[in-house]
């Protein structure tokens, strides 16, 4: 089995900063693309920043230049660094991960989700 577990939400006033992390752990061959995604109340899901194996990034328009995501592979996490946070930003957050597991069958592609961690950000 594989989890992905978040850590890092919390309070914090606008202006502030949050670094969130994700770390993946389980039966877990490779991981490949991981990313941020992100539910205010009575909104959709939506993806906020993505990285691939290689380190490759792509951002929602509405947290580019305030936002970093980050990989270390070597310990299977993907880090959120929230810069300049704004009262919009807040919502619950959840990682995912695309990762390759390997059974007696050959290896498959799995997309896992994290339980979310709450951001909220006071005006």
């Amino acid at each position: 089995q594989v989890q992905l577990v978040e850590s890092g939400g919390g309070l914090v006033q606008a202006g502030g900063s949050l670094r969130l992390s994700c770390a993946a752990s389980g039966s877990i061959f490779s991981i490949n693309a991981m990313g941020w995604h992100r539910q205010a109340p009575g909104k959709q899901r939506e993806l906020v920043a993505h990285i691939t194996s290689g380190g490759s990034t792509n951002y929602a328009d509405s947290v580019k230049g305030r936002f970093t995501i980050s990989r270390d592979n070597a310990k299977n996490t993907v880090y959120l660094q929230m810069n300049s946070l704004k009262p919009e930003d807040t919502a619950v957050y959840y990682c995912n991960a695309d990762i390759t597991r390997q059974s007696v069958s050959g290896y498959r592609l799995y997309d896992y989700w994290g339980k979310g961690t709450l951001v909220t950000v006071s005006s």
